[in-house]
């Protein structure tokens, strides 16, 4: 499994990268696409929408299941993906990439420290 090291992940199978503008880019896990099969279809909320850390912003539809996406922080949506309207499967591809789901501003970046490092995550996945 990929978990890159540079990122936070949540127990929920989200990562979080710190953009360092006061901006993240959350997507769900290598582990988590490979444990979907192949994604059909995303659904996330719209740009503006205000979340709290574990709030829904959305869902992944895979062949056989879909699945809730939840906020790592609290903040508020500043893009989503738009390219998975058409290519979902982006996100199996390449989910540390191409398949990112949304941007959040982030309200209180103290929170990120509270995430789980890659070595932490490897350990919740082994």
């Amino acid at each position: 499994m990929n978990v890159p090291g540079e990122l936070k992940y949540t127990r929920e199978h989200e990562w979080i990268k710190d953009n360092e503008d006061g901006t993240a880019t959350v997507g769900i896990t290598d582990f988590a696409q490979s444990e979907l099969g192949d994604i059909v279809f995303v659904e996330l909320e719209e740009t503006e929408t205000e979340l709290s850390q574990e709030d829904s912003f959305g869902t992944v539809e895979a062949v056989k299941t879909v699945s809730e996406l939840f906020a790592p922080v609290d903040g508020e949506i500043t893009e989503i993906n738009e390219e998975l309207e058409d290519e979902p499967e982006l996100v199996n591809d390449d989910p540390y990439g191409g398949g990112w789901l949304i941007k959040i501003k982030l309200n209180d970046t103290s929170q990120l420290d509270d995430l789980l490092s890659a070595e932490e995550y490897k350990e919740v996945i082994a």
